[in-house]
């Protein structure tokens, strides 16, 4: 099987025809060795800023000199991203053999696994067969019912920054989403929570209080912004001093700090974390989509704000980075999200919005989201491709002014593509 039939056998079987659980999963795991048994993990759950938090540890434990696997979603540009060893993407001929092999095994079950399933399969074997030390794991959607929750009790669980989304799924409150969120947590890990959400927070501790699960939660009293730019940040977070992150966002220093608490988690159990590695893994972390610079004339941001929460943290950022100016934004957003929220946002930071339609079923287009930007008195133009958007947008903007892409990850890669080709 090649990569590319791999993808296409994977992307065949969506969730949606599927009841929520992990019977599917551990039927499939237990076909295949049961290789998630013989790993070791950090499972990081939340609403936003999951990613860059997975990206953060696994860099710094790669510093540290251990061989690392990371299991992320969904991808930016290509589907290899979601399974990477120490930093690398796996490869077309190691992802087409091991679906060979997860779907010799998926096609003898009475019911098929979903594509999310498969694809964490499929990543368990990369890791194990990688002979990977520690594996950063990111759960894909709630956390109790995820195909990534199959895992025993990880050396540490992380629960980063919780918002309202999928709340279709997962429920309409916060408390909701942090029950869901919470159902990583077991008996014999430790539990690192972000915090800052007072009712996630105290249904997170009462998890951790019946099960006897230690918890640290985020000290942010710790964190020192010293700069923050387009290029990134440099920060403390007591004891360390002077340290570089090349992620920009004020998030992400928030991000970082999260990492750091699981890494002090980490070195607790044992495991070797260096202040060098901590500089080194830091200094080196990238994670693109997420406040990511895309080119500087004009400048051109590019961010994956896709529902109310990631989107009220990018516009912190824009208004940190940007102040009292008025930008050049593209937008596209999921029909299912809070858009009303979102938009709320985004309007008084804009001089004119050109809007898309993300590649997604779910997607709400162009022209109905011009619209609502309209009736909240936004200058809109609606947009038949991220291209036409990207260039009509740096065209407006001119040399010196700055673009700012945001919405759903969907339309990241078409973004990203439109912005480096227009000359």
């Amino acid at each position: 099987m090649t990569g590319a039939e791999a993808i296409a056998y994977i992307h065949e079987h969506q969730w949606q025809r599927h009841a929520p659980g992990l019977y599917r999963m551990r039927a499939l795991l237990r076909a295949l060795g049961d290789p998630q048994k013989q790993l070791k993990f950090v499972h990081v759950a939340g609403t936003n800023g999951k990613g860059s938090t997975c990206a953060c540890i696994a860099a710094v434990l790669q510093a540290a000199g251990y061989r690392v696997g990371l299991n992320t979603s969904p991808y930016l540009i290509t589907f290899h991203e979601r399974i990477r060893v120490d930093g690398e993407p796996i490869s077309d001929e190691a992802l087409g053999a091991l679906t060979e092999e997860v779907r010799s095994a998926a096609d003898a079950m009475d019911e098929q696994p979903t594509e999310f399933e498969l694809i964490t399969a499929v990543a368990f074997l990369r890791f194990l067969r990688s002979r990977c030390d520690i594996v950063v794991l990111e759960v894909g959607l709630g956390g109790e019912k995820d195909a990534s929750n199959v895992i025993d009790a990880p050396e540490a669980a992380v629960i980063t920054a919780l918002g309202l989304d999928h709340t279709a799924l997962l429920g309409g409150t916060l408390t909701d989403i942090a029950r869901a969120k919470a159902g990583i947590l077991k008996p014999g890990t430790t539990a690192v929570s972000y915090g800052c959400c007072p009712e996630g927070d105290a249904v997170i501790r009462q998890v951790c209080r019946d099960q006897g699960i230690p918890l640290r939660e985020v000290d942010f009293s710790r964190l020192t912004v010293h700069a923050l730019s387009l290029d990134g940040a440099r920060f403390d977070f007591a004891p360390w001093r002077d340290l570089s992150l090349p992620l920009a966002g004020a998030y992400q220093v928030r991000n970082a700090a999260a990492a750091l608490t699981a890494l002090e988690v980490l070195a607790e159990k044992g495991w070797r974390v260096p202040e060098a590695a901590v500089r080194q893994g830091l200094a080196a972390v990238k994670w693109p989509g997420r406040f990511q610079v895309l080119r500087r004339d004009p400048t051109v941001l590019l961010d994956g704000a896709h529902n109310a929460h990631g989107m009220d943290a990018a516009a912190e950022s824009l208004e940190r980075l940007f102040p009292g100016q008025k930008l050049t934004f593209v937008l596209g957003i999921l029909a299912d999200k809070d858009v009303e929220q979102m938009l709320d946002r985004v309007v008084p930071l804009a001089r004119r919005v050109y809007t898309i339609r993300p590649d997604s079923p779910r997607a709400l287009p162009a022209e109905a989201l011009a619209e609502l930007l309209a009736q909240r008195g936004a200058e809109a133009v609606p947009c038949g491709s991220a291209a036409e958007a990207v260039a009509a947008a740096m065209a407006f903007a001119g040399p010196e002014g700055t673009v700012c892409a945001l919405g759903s990850l969907y339309a990241a890669a078409a973004v990203r593509q439109a912005a480096l080709e227009v000359r």
